[in-house]
């Protein structure tokens, strides 16, 4: 039997509760076939802080160059919003991205149809929504030099190289590949010269995919046809910032950011973690949705370790679920027949699974 590690890191608010959920089901479905995991827990945000001074210790960043995957949960707080920023949870997580060489973001947004009246567009305009967007990650303005700010001025830099553009070009048409063979390239050629070495970059990228249709977009015009028109789209490729601002747009097609989960993949190990955040206003009260995170952990079979039919098990047992009206709070007002607890709503899931 093959034994997968798993560095997990719980981190503040929900994330132990929605963790201990996604392990639940990962249990669930390791019985179904012939592997297990091997857990190890590290810290990493807020409390890694409380305990260690540090939100990313060096025994965090070791486990997880040392696992087969990362499933995470969130991080942050206003407890620790008035700290120095080096100390802050969120720059633990930028480091944490940069040490581990996850370039791409994947974040996956899909409309199930029990719960299409939860969006706040029309239920014709997302009916049968299911795209991808893949972010560049450790790159672009965020990480861009020079950045600095004094009294009067502040500045950041957007830098992308060739080798960076080429690699994430190269994640979005493999996965378009096994999607329905479509990229669209969201940019700002028309006003930034970063833009347009990423465009001509990407175009010499899709001649090595014959058979996926590429096309070009404006991040402007983008947002806009996300709204318009979604299901236009297949897989959207796009840099760090864009796709920072593309991606959540994308993730409220669904009507709740409790549903969707991501993966930050590259040359070394993946974190597979919901986009929600740490919602300390819940934490504890057993209220909070655990499918984005459970669904993260469907993508860590099917990206990380290529257990692909135990991934779409884990899927199929979360459209079971929603299909028979099981709801935490977030949806109860959506055709909801039993509004169940997190630990409830992961128990159902499990126990699907294992059918």
């Amino acid at each position: 039997m093959k034994t997968y590690k798993i560095a997990l890191i719980k981190g503040d608010g929900i994330g132990p509760e929605i963790i201990d959920e996604a392990t639940k089901v990962l249990d669930s479905v390791a019985s179904c076939f012939d592997f297990d995991f091997k857990y190890e827990e590290v810290l990493m945000g807020g409390c890694a802080y409380d305990e260690t001074g540090d939100p990313l210790p060096q025994e965090t960043i070791t486990a997880a160059l040392n696992s087969d995957a990362v499933l995470f949960g969130a991080i942050g707080g206003e407890k620790w919003d008035n700290l120095p920023r080096e100390k802050r949870p969120e720059s633990g997580l930028l480091r944490f991205r940069k040490e581990l060489g996850v370039y791409a973001n994947l974040r996956p947004a899909v409309v199930y149809d029990e719960l299409i009246n939860a969006s706040s567009l029309k239920p014709e305009v997302v009916q049968g929504v299911d795209l991808m967007v893949v972010r560049e990650l450790i790159g672009g303005i965020y990480f861009g030099e020079p950045k600095g700010r004094d009294e009067n001025k502040g500045w950041n830099t957007m830098v992308y190289t060739k080798d960076e553009i080429v690699r994430i070009a190269h994640t979005a048409f493999n996965i378009a590949m096994e999607r329905n063979k479509r990229v669209c390239s969201v940019d700002k050629a028309n006003v930034l010269d970063v833009s347009q070495l990423w465009r001509e970059t990407v175009e010499e990228v899709a001649k090595e995919y014959p058979d996926v249709e590429l096309s070009h977009m404006y991040v402007d015009n983008a947002a806009m046809q996300l709204i318009r028109d979604p299901k236009q789209f297949d897989v959207m490729l796009t840099g760090n910032i864009f796709g920072d601002i593309l991606s959540d747009e994308a993730s409220m097609l669904s009507g709740s950011i409790g549903l969707l989960p991501s993966a930050s993949v590259g040359a070394k190990i993946g974190v597979y973690e919901p986009i929600h955040g740490s919602a300390p206003d819940i934490a504890g009260q057993g209220i909070a949705n655990p499918i984005a995170t459970i669904s993260s952990a469907s993508m860590m079979l099917r990206y990380a370790l290529g257990e692909n039919e135990a991934a779409d098990r884990i899927d199929n047992a979360i459209k079971r679920a929603l299909k028979e009206g099981y709801r935490t709070q977030d949806l109860a007002q959506y055709d909801a027949k039993e509004v169940c607890s997190t630990s409830e709503m992961g128990s159902i899931i499990a126990n699907y699974t294992a059918k």
